[in-house]
């Protein structure tokens, strides 16, 4: 059913299949290291994990430009709200932030300012905004994940359409809201199986009984680990790869096409120092930068910078994707959300 409905991908559906090539060094402007070394500071909200990856790469930035960095960590929908209120009282903090969505929400609250970056057009399309309002650092490949403890190898889903099997009947799990929960899935199934079809693959699928927890995709993960749930949907599979690296008893379905969500660097409207912010940006989206998201085990955006698992990205891992973009956000998210509350709420 799914390869029958890929021959009717929407637009904004990227099936992803460029391969990994090496590229020179983008050359970043000496006026801008100049101006950003003169304002000396850098104010980063960050949706990432802080000792994972945070703190390594603001080391490596201070050290090679001996620009101090300050950072708060939130939530997507916890750095937006601040952005939009500081941009909104005049009072501006930020110099640059990460999101894995909502970024339609400050560009349409004028708060996100446009820009370019030599290290962003190193990225694919797909993984930088054509609008110059975003670039990606990184991505979030969302699939099931499973304890192999609980499931059986002939139960684990190689189909979206084995998802509908009575074993998995009051068996699955997902997070209640966003790209990285039920809503991203449905939008995953509209784009590629079209409206119509999709729709009714998603009313069969209600009648799982699929568990809601309000909880981050990565504690549902561990609930799953724990043996509390057999299979979550949209769990980050890296983060499952991880896991089973150390040990536990994870594994990530291998469903075509997966879901990626570009995890989205933009910069703020009226930023105090708006040259250090984008010279952040050219750092993390630099071969440098990506280089210290692979060791720290996420999914590089540069094609010359593979995942320390290559497994894991369409690209090297033989499986299509879905890239949700804020513009296709933009358009349909609002309809994802109902779809969710009328079906699986």
């Amino acid at each position: 059913m799914i390869m029958q409905a890929l021959r009717h991908l929407a637009i904004g559906t990227l099936l992803i299949i460029a391969s990994a090539t090496s590229a020179p060094a983008a050359e970043i402007n000496p006026d801008l290291i100049a101006k950003a070394k003169q304002e000396g500071q850098v104010i980063y909200y960050t949706d990432l994990i802080v000792d994972q990856i945070v703190r390594p790469l603001v080391a490596a930035f201070e050290s090679k430009y001996a620009i101090k960095v300050s950072f708060t960590r939130g939530d997507s929908q916890v750095n937006v709200i601040r952005l939009i209120n500081e941009y909104k009282a005049g009072r501006v903090m930020a110099d640059v932030f990460g999101l894995t969505s909502a970024m339609e929400v400050l560009i349409e609250a004028g708060a996100a300012r446009q820009f370019s970056a030599a290290n962003g057009h190193e990225l694919p399309p797909q993984y930088r905004d054509p609008d110059r309002y975003w670039v990606s650092s990184h991505l979030f490949v969302m699939e099931p994940g499973i304890n192999t403890g609980l499931v059986p190898a002939a139960q684990r889903p190689k189909t979206y359409a084995d998802l509908l099997a009575p074993y998995w009947k009051d068996k699955m799990v997902w997070k209640m809201n966003d790209l990285s929960g039920g809503p991203g899935f449905i939008g995953n199934v509209l784009v590629n199986m079209g409206e119509e079809p999709g729709m009714e693959y998603l009313r069969k699928l209600s009648a799982q009984k699929i568990k809601l927890v309000n909880a981050s995709a990565r504690a549902i993960l561990d609930q799953v680990i724990a043996g509390e749930y057999p299979m979550a949907l949209q769990i980050f599979n890296h983060h499952a790869a991880i896991s089973a690296e150390k040990g536990a008893p994870v594994d990530w379905v291998r469903l075509s096409p997966a879901n990626v969500n570009p995890g989205l660097i933009g910069l703020p409207k009226n930023a105090p120092h708006p040259n250090a912010g984008l010279l952040f940006v050219e750092f993390m989206t630099s071969r440098e930068g990506q280089l210290i998201f692979q060791k720290a085990d996420y999914l590089p955006g540069r094609p010359d910078v593979a995942p320390r698992k290559p497994e894991l990205i369409p690209e090297s891992g033989g499986f299509a994707a879905t890239v949700i973009t804020p513009a296709l956000t933009a358009k349909a998210m609002n309809h994802w959300d109902k779809v969710f509350a009328e079906l699986f709420r």
